[in-house]
């Protein structure tokens, strides 16, 4: 009987830290810029097979690519008008996803928090 009582809170406690290792849907985005000054607005994470597709919408600039959950590793590339970039988040047990990004042969490095809306 004991055996099975932990069975089964082991199998709740995986469930509940699997679930948070989700990703998918609509987040607030708050951001700093290599400058320093900050950004807010919102994503949408669209899960399409192995991979998935982001947009963001900050402001009146809107931003789009492609993304991937590996362990607690979520990567994106995105287009932001002309240029090219690449943000990585550690995928928090909240389900936030709190990273930093950088654009393609630029100086600086970005940070950005994605919180489940």
């Amino acid at each position: 009987m004991r055996a099975i009582i932990i069975a089964v809170m082991a199998a709740a406690l995986w469930n509940s830290s699997a679930s948070a290792q989700k990703v998918g849907g609509s987040y607030t985005v708050s951001g700093t810029n290599p400058n320093g000054s900050t950004y807010g607005g919102t994503v949408q994470i669209t899960p399409v097979g192995s991979t998935c597709r982001i947009t963001w919408q900050t402001g009146s600039t809107h931003s789009s690519g492609v993304c991937m959950l590996a362990n607690k590793a979520f990567a994106a590339y995105y287009r932001l008008g002309n240029d090219h970039g690449l943000v990585v988040y550690e995928l928090m047990p909240d389900g936030r996803l709190k990273g930093f990004w950088t654009i393609v042969d630029r100086e600086g490095v970005g940070t950005e928090t994605l919180t489940p809306r």
